[in-house]
């Protein structure tokens, strides 16, 4: 059962309503461009201010009917917008910035704020998708999160994130800054500044545009290759690689105890079991 004012609940069984849908999302990080991390919208006509937060209306949206049921499925539903230069751009999407981004949707009537919200929705961001000078981006419902693994598995490789709190690896040991020598495609492209590192020594590692038109924007590392210093990028950029761009990136790792212990000297902290039988001896039945 929804928990709304008097007010409210009496302008909601009016044959005549004067409704409009909120919907308030909040970033995991801040906007690096202006540090912005709570945005709101609406599609009312004009703007509207709710708890000190400014939902727009520039910005309009279309949703689809939410789906709900009584057995813990995740409800879902999806909006579809047109992208905005101020508040949701192409850039921010390709960035990830939206990425499980928290949603709260609500209704409240526009002709008087005071009566307060009528809460319908709250959850995450799922998938978000952009064409041309749109976006489609789908709300998981709180039961996403049951749908998630929970902890660290059991595995022969480590479980931990290089760099992370539990790898301990100090980053700054590891990362070089140089820029482009030349560009055969948005994924491909040489840096012979690094050729001297060993082959391979990339592979896996995070790559971060400084400069050029992807400025701000990352992607892991295929492969690299020492012979001319070639860099093949798991999922070409967005926009256009350019010759000179600037750009920061740090080895890679295969989570194996040999990278481990030859590559970062941090077996103290792999994470790791190796030596775990695997299912061929288990499910012999010999000790």
């Amino acid at each position: 059962m929804k928990s709304v004012s008097v007010a409210l609940k009496s302008h909601l069984a009016l044959e005549v309503t004067t409704l409009a849908t909120c919907w308030k999302v909040t970033l995991k990080i801040p906007r690096p461009s202006d540090g912005k991390q709570v945005f709101g919208f609406t599609d009312h006509a004009a703007d509207l201010v709710v708890d000190s937060v400014t939902y727009v209306a520039s910005t309009g949206y279309t949703a689809s009917a939410i789906q709900t049921s009584g057995a813990l499925n995740v409800d879902n539903l999806e909006v579809d917008g047109g992208l905005d230069s101020e508040a949701i751009t192409e850039t921010d999407i390709l960035a990830g910035l939206w990425d499980f981004a928290d949603i709260e949707i609500f209704q409240v009537n526009y002709a008087d704020l005071t009566q307060g919200t009528m809460k319908l929705r709250k959850g995450n961001l799922g998938e978000v998708r952009t064409g041309r000078g749109t976006f489609v981006a789908e709300l998981r419902g709180m039961m996403q999160k049951l749908q998630q693994a929970t902890g660290y598995l059991v595995l022969p490789g480590c479980n931990a994130d290089l760099g992370d709190a539990r790898c301990g690896v100090n980053l700054s040991l590891f990362t070089n800054t140089t820029s482009v020598t030349s560009v055969v495609s948005n994924s491909f492209f040489v840096a012979s500044a690094l050729a001297s590192q060993p082959n391979g020594w990339y592979n896996g590692g995070k790559l971060t545009w400084l400069t050029g038109n992807n400025a701000g924007l990352s992607m892991e590392v295929k492969s690299f290759s020492t012979a001319s210093a070639e860099f093949v990028l798991t999922i070409p950029m967005p926009f256009e690689v350019q010759a000179g761009a600037s750009f920061s990136v740090y080895a890679g790792c295969d989570k194996s105890l040999a990278t481990c212990v030859s590559k970062f000297n941090n077996v103290v902290n792999f994470r790791g079991f190796p030596h775990l039988p695997g299912i061929n001896a288990l499910a012999s039945g010999k000790g």
